[in-house]
């Protein structure tokens, strides 16, 4: 899998051995779309490379609303960072936006790669910092108006626009999907 390779290197040199060693630790799972790759109230056991698809982080808030707070698309690692090495429960879920393919490694085999591989250490550290980069990144700021949201949602997601539900991009923006579907029409 190319794509993990190349996404490794750029934090750290590995050789062949290495990267094939990484790879045997991985399995390959399909999620449909709406699928949880990792639920509230839940502890984190994985750590999953997206290879393709969308998921999203979402929670619900304190009148039960679902609220969409991130996108993580492929070429990017997934996991909930924190939880997952604080051994503690999730409160919020990553669930698939799409239909998705992930390279998947359990808790137990991507602590054994620190403990076989040379500078693992770092190398995964720089992921993870990227990561919760990737959860926390071009949020929408609720001051501004709906549209300046949903305008710069297509400058940071461009690819998104016509692959996640409107719903979804509804939540992330703090709007309604009527408010989303108008907003859109005015725009084009």
């Amino acid at each position: 899998m190319k794509e993990l390779d190349d996404y490794i290197l750029q934090f750290g040199n590995l050789n062949d051995q290495q990267l094939a060693f990484i790879k045997k630790k991985a399995i390959a799972i399909d999620l449909q779309k709406d699928d949880y790759f990792s639920e509230a109230g839940k502890i984190p056991m994985q750590v999953g490379f997206i290879v393709e698809g969308v998921i999203r982080g979402c929670y619900y808030n304190n009148k039960g609303e679902e609220i969409t707070r991130c996108f993580i698309a492929e070429n990017s690692f997934v996991v909930d960072y924190v939880n997952l090495e604080a051994n503690t429960s999730s409160s919020e879920y990553l669930q698939a936006a799409t239909a998705c393919k992930l390279l998947v490694f359990s808790k137990q085999d991507w602590e054994e790669l620190a403990q076989t591989i040379i500078g693992w250490d770092v190398i995964r550290s720089k992921i993870f910092q990227n990561c919760l980069y990737l959860k926390s990144r071009k949020g929408p700021v609720i001051s501004q108006d709906a549209t300046t949201r949903y305008l710069e949602f297509m400058t940071n997601y461009p690819s998104l626009i016509n692959r996640v539900p409107l719903a979804y991009i509804a939540s992330y923006l703090g709007v309604t999907q009527q408010s989303l579907s108008r907003i859109r029409k005015n725009i084009r």
